[in-house]
């Protein structure tokens, strides 16, 4: 069993270009439909500022993290700043070795067999099978026979409530979901409809 999988359902949001000022209604709106994995990808201005305030609001059985993390400077920053997870769009072992040794929950991202068992025998908690909507499901299900049964792997890019199916069937174990959840601007009650529509696929699997 990886440690990832205590949070249920295992849906990760993106929170790609989330703002200060609205976090901590987006947040909101999250965990009450039952998200628990809150990802800011760094890439954007006010990441680090996002996953603070996130982290002082998560109920007790969720966590923040931050995203696209690509070097050991940004593993210290986002665990300075309350993240623990740390999640990649690529296999970096000096990244997953540092985040491990700071307790956080590793993701780092992979698109070939080659890369996940690496990312795996480095210690990673699931693997971020990236970019999904390129690989599809077909080549998911394909790497999954050559992966030992306790590989934690998730589809992230294009994962939306009208495909998590086929992802399931695929052998997807949890789920990263972006541009398909949250986008700048959105709305509230469409962000509520978005994350409720997609914990209801989880549960109808």
């Amino acid at each position: 069993m990886s440690p990832i999988d205590q949070f249920q359902p295992p849906l990760m949001a993106i929170l790609r270009g989330l703002t200060e000022a609205e976090a901590a209604a987006v947040a909101a709106a999250l965990f009450y439909s039952g998200f628990r994995l809150l990802e800011v990808p760094l890439n954007r201005p006010g990441a680090l500022e996002c996953i603070r305030l996130l982290d002082s609001i998560k109920p007790s059985d969720a966590l923040v993290g931050g995203g696209t993390m690509t070097s050991v400077a940004q593993v210290d920053a986002v665990h300075a700043a309350g993240g623990r997870i740390m999640v990649a769009p690529n296999f970096d072992p000096a990244v997953v070795a540092r985040a491990r040794e700071l307790g956080m929950l590793t993701m780092p991202g992979v698109a070939t067999p080659t890369e996940a068992l690496a990312a795996l025998a480095a210690g990673a908690d699931a693997i971020k099978w990236f970019p999904a909507e390129t690989l599809g499901p077909i080549g998911l299900r394909t790497v999954k026979t050559v992966l030992p049964p306790s590989a934690r792997v998730w589809p992230v890019g294009g994962v939306s409530a009208g495909n998590l199916h086929e992802w399931l069937r695929a052998g997807a174990d949890g789920f990263g979901i972006g541009g398909r959840l949250y986008e700048p601007g959105i709305t509230l009650p469409e962000l509520e409809s978005r994350a409720s529509e997609l914990v209801a696929a989880w549960r109808a699997r």
